[in-house]
C-alpha cells in the first residue's frame, strides 16, 4: 500500500502559507559573525579574533587560529557580531562587562590574532595526535629538568598546534636562571622552548581535576584570575579551620570562600557576638552562639537556663551598665 500525501502537509511544506520559519530558513538568513571569542591553551585563556569565512560556526566549533602563541585550535565560545542573528550572540559591551567584572586588566582575553578556518577532520587528527604528542613528552621533559639540579618541579607541557614551540610549566620557589637549560632543552626537542613559572593554583588549573564538592575544580572550570583568600573569610563562614576541609586541591584556601565574602559579611553585622546579654521574647539571656546564613541566634535563658534559637529581629542587645552618651545612637536597639 503505498503512501497518499496529505493536502495539508503539502501546503505546509510550502513557505508562501506558513508564519514560522524553520530551523533550515532561519539558518539560511544568518549571517556569517565576523568576530568570534575562543578559548584556547592549556590555561584557557579567551580570546577575540576577526572572521573573515563564509561560515557560520556554532558555538563550541573548533577553529583553528592564529594566536599570540603561534597556530592553535581553539573553541568557539560565542559570536560577536551585531548581525549573526544566533540566539548565543553578545555585544562587545557585554563581554567588556564580563571582563572588568572577572579581574579586569588581569584577565587573560587577547586580541592579536585571527581566525584561519573552521577545523577540518583532518585538523582534529592532529590535534589528537598533538595532546598524545604531550603525553609521551612529559616523562622526558621530567627528566631533563631533574637532571639539571635546578630548584624547579615540573608541572606540564603543552606542545602547540602548528609546532611553533614547546611551552613548559614548573612550580618553583625562587628565580633560576635557566638559559643552559633553555639551551639543552632547544637541543633535545628540536623546537623553541618556553619555561613557564606557575604557582600552586595554577598547578590545580593545569592537573587536577574534581574538587571535594564534586564539581570540577572553579580555577580549571571557569576561574580566569585566581586572587588570594584570606584566613578571614574562612573563619566567618566555616564552623571548623581544620586545614583538609578548607583547603582545596592544590593545598590553599579554597577559592569558593571568595563568592559569598560580601553576603557573610552583611549577615554577620545584624547578629548579636556570643556572651553579649540580649532581650528576647521569652525574657533576658545571653547569646550561646549565632547561625549567620539562617539568622538565629542560641540564648540561654536567665530565668530558667533554658537554651532557644531566636531569630535575629526577636532578639535586642542590652546596651552595659556603664554605657552612658557615648554608648552610640544604637545602642540598645535590636540586632539588624
Amino acid at each position: 500500500m503505498s503512501i497518499q500525501p496529505l493536502p495539508i502537509f503539502e501546503r505546509d511544506s510550502d513557505s508562501k502559507y506558513r508564519t514560522l520559519e524553520t530551523d533550515a530558513e532561519a539558518y539560511a538568513k544568518l549571517k556569517p559573525p565576523t568576530s568570534i571569542v575562543v578559548r584556547g591553551g592549556r590555561m584557557k585563556w579567551i580570546a577575540e579574533y576577526p572572521y573573515e569565512g563564509g561560515a557560520k560556526p556554532g558555538c563550541g566549533s573548533k577553529l583553528i587560529a592564529r594566536t599570540h602563541r603561534g597556530t592553535e585550535m581553539v573553541e568557539m565560545l560565542t559570536t560577536v557580531c551585531s548581525n549573526s542573528g544566533c540566539s548565543k550572540s553578545v555585544s562587545r559591551q557585554e563581554v567588556l562587562e564580563y571582563i572588568e567584572n572577572s579581574g579586569g586588566r588581569d584577565y587573560p582575553f587577547h586580541n592579536d590574532g585571527h581566525i584561519v578556518r573552521i577545523a577540518t577532520a583532518e585538523d582534529v587528527a592532529q590535534w589528537n595526535a598533538t595532546q598524545s604528542q604531550a603525553a609521551a613528552l612529559a616523562p622526558s621533559v621530567k627528566e631533563v629538568l631533574t637532571a639539571s639540579g635546578l630548584p624547579l618541579k615540573f608541572i606540564a607541557v603543552e606542545p602547540l598546534f602548528g609546532g611553533e614551540s614547546l611551552t613548559i610549566f614548573y612550580l618553583s620557589e625562587e628565580r633560576i636562571d635557566f638559559r643552559e637549560l633553555l639551551k639543552t632543552l632547544a637541543a633535545r626537542f628540536s623546537t623553541r622552548i618556553e619555561l613557564r613559572q606557575v604557582g600552586a593554583r595554577d598547578e590545580a588549573r593545569l592537573v587536577a581535576d574534581y574538587e571535594k564538592c564534586g564539581q570540577h575544580c572553579c580555577c580549571k572550570n571557569f576561574l580566569k584570575v585566581l586572587k588570594p583568600v584570606s584566613m578571614k573569610s574562612a573563619k566567618l563562614q566555616k564552623a571548623t579551620l581544620d586545614p583538609m576541609k578548607i583547603s582545596g586541591r592544590c593545598g590553599r584556601l579554597m577559592c569558593c570562600l571568595r563568592y559569598e565574602d560580601e553576603t557573610y559579611e552583611t549577615l554577620a553585622k545584624r547578629m548579636p557576638k556570643v556572651k553579649a546579654r540580649v532581650e528576647t521574647p521569652d525574657g533576658f539571656g545571653v547569646v550561646l552562639e549565632s547561625r549567620i546564613l539562617v539568622q538565629l541566634a542560641l540564648v540561654r535563658l536567665e530565668s530558667n537556663g533554658h537554651e532557644f534559637a531566636y531569630p535575629v529581629e526577636d532578639v535586642r542587645v542590652v546596651p552595659k551598665p556603664d554605657a552612658g552618651p557615648d554608648a552610640g545612637p544604637d545602642a540598645g536597639k535590636p540586632a539588624q
